[in-house]
């Protein structure tokens, strides 16, 4: 199909990644609560001696929020796709490492194979 040649795969992963932070950051800046199954109780006993749960979740909204931003704003220059890319990475790659195996864990493999690919694009560019 000559539309599908003339768009990037990294817009794909760009476009994807930027709804898919706009949604967790938005629920997580709104509703913590509602996120509260996701995190392992030991982490929820570390970051409560720095600051309130609720807190950090919204803080983390906030970055997922902008880290939604950067993947969809086109006129940025490309350093900040390169750093919004690693930060996905890095976010991908702690919750498979410290969240376990559960129900949901294939999604975040994906999750972290586009992630990396997003960065491997960008970076070689």
């Amino acid at each position: 199909m000559l539309v599908f040649k003339n768009i990037k795969s990294e817009w794909a992963l760009r476009i994807g990644f930027g709804l898919m932070y706009l949604y967790s950051g938005y629920s997580l800046a709104s509703r913590p609560d509602h996120w509260y199954g996701f995190a392992p109780q030991w982490f929820m006993d570390v970051v409560t001696r720095i600051m309130p749960f609720d807190n950090y979740l919204k803080l983390q909204g906030m970055g997922e929020l902008a880290i939604a931003f950067v993947f969809v704003a086109w006129f940025l220059p490309r350093i900040f796709v390169r750093i919004g890319s690693m930060l996905n990475v890095v976010e991908m790659a702690g919750i498979l490492l410290l969240s376990g195996i559960d129900t949901i864990t294939f999604r975040d493999i994906g999750l972290l194979g586009g992630a990396l690919a997003l960065f491997l694009i960008v970076y070689s560019e």
